[in-house]
């Protein structure tokens, strides 16, 4: 679990904006996509670990994943959640 203190101070490092816990629908969507190997990163490249959970930008469009309860805020490896509507 994010410490409820970190989860303040982070933002999206490429908007600034603010992010929050991703609802669990969401990320069973997306691990069934990894299980179904069409999830992709914002890199192009295949998520291949399934989430734990993630953080979604407060626009809604962008997931940072969470491993190990670190969240990984690097930009390449963010998954664009319109592209995977």
């Amino acid at each position: 679990m994010i410490d409820p203190e970190l989860l303040k101070i982070l933002v999206c490092p490429e908007t600034k904006e603010p992010v929050a816990l991703a609802d669990s629908a969401l990320i069973e969507q997306f691990n069934a996509r990894i299980q179904e190997q069409t999830l992709l990163r914002k890199d192009g490249k295949s998520v291949t670990v399934l989430l734990e959970s993630g953080l979604l930008r407060a626009d809604g469009k962008v997931l940072y994943p969470i491993r190990d309860n670190i969240p990984v805020m690097l930009i390449p490896e963010s998954i664009l959640v319109e592209a995977q509507a």
